[in-house]
């Protein structure tokens, strides 16, 4: 499995204001649903931060996303390690698949790829 890129996420209650905020620092809006932004380096796209109001599907808005080539085998490995999983396996409307489990540390990860 390989990993595509890794995406910290900020819980936000006004992503248009805190989005403002990162463009001053070089980050542009590559995709705003409303209830997330994500913004990226316009010369680095893997760059990116996101920034959301809720987790529009998801139980909470989690702390990091990953984005790996093959979310199915990520489930299966965290699955059998006893990881905690707060949100099985599932495609979103909005063209990915993906699921959130707890780190050691009580983060939560939102592991997804692009269908």
């Amino acid at each position: 499995m390989d990993v595509r890129r890794v995406v910290p996420n900020l819980r936000t209650e006004d992503t248009r204001a805190c989005g403002a905020f990162y463009t001053r620092l070089g980050l542009s809006p590559a995709m705003d649903l409303g209830w997330i932004t994500t913004l990226a380096a316009p010369g680095t796209p893997a760059a990116q931060l996101s920034l959301m109001t809720e987790d529009r599907t998801g139980p909470v808005v989690p702390d990091l996303s990953i984005e790996v080539d093959d979310v199915d085998a990520a489930y299966e490995e965290m699955r059998a390690s006893g990881a905690e999983i707060l949100l099985p396996v599932r495609d979103e409307e909005w063209g990915v698949r993906r699921f959130f489990v707890r780190d050691p540390d009580g983060r939560v990860v939102n592991v997804l790829g692009h269908r």
